[in-house]
């Protein structure tokens, strides 16, 4: 009798807390409170896939020009335009593992907490990086780093 009892109570205290999650669930940040936030979402899905832009990451056009940092020599321009990086007259002091990233920030925080665009080649002036996927707009310097001795080589800063 008592093991009845308590599985009846259990049922009542779950079925309780599914109820309060369900109200708590219609209550929405909308501005729109006359439909529930779960029938919003259900009247979305059920909107024209027209109706419904696609919105591709922000790519912004921008250009910066290197300078060197911690002793080191950079030089040369940075260009983000259509999509792609590009290294134009580019120079940089010799490093057994430099990459170019997209920072806000050029100590080695920013750079980990930036984008790896790709490694790069010391032998190229002139070198080209797919940014698919990424939105340029959030970042503001190309920095060029040495991955394996964790170093910044340097940077340009993006206007």
């Amino acid at each position: 009798m008592r093991a009845m009892r308590t599985k009846i109570y259990s049922g009542i205290i779950g079925a309780g807390i599914i109820a309060t999650a369900l109200t708590l669930s219609a209550c929405g940040d909308s501005d729109d409170d006359s439909m529930p936030t779960a029938s919003m979402s259900a009247a979305v899905s059920m909107a024209p896939e027209s109706s419904m832009p696609m919105s591709a990451p922000m790519m912004a056009s921008m250009t910066g020009t290197f300078s060197g940092l911690g002793g080191k020599s950079v030089a040369g321009m940075a260009t983000i335009a259509d999509g792609m990086l590009t290294l134009s007259d580019f120079r940089t002091d010799e490093g057994p593992d430099l990459h170019v990233y997209l920072t806000n920030g050029t100590d080695e925080a920013a750079v980990m907490a930036g984008k790896h665009i790709s490694a790069i080649d010391l032998m190229k002036n002139s070198q080209t990086f797919s940014l698919d996927g990424i939105d340029t707009g959030m970042y503001h310097n190309v920095v060029i780093h040495c991955d394996k001795a964790k170093v910044v080589f340097g940077a340009a800063m993006l206007s």
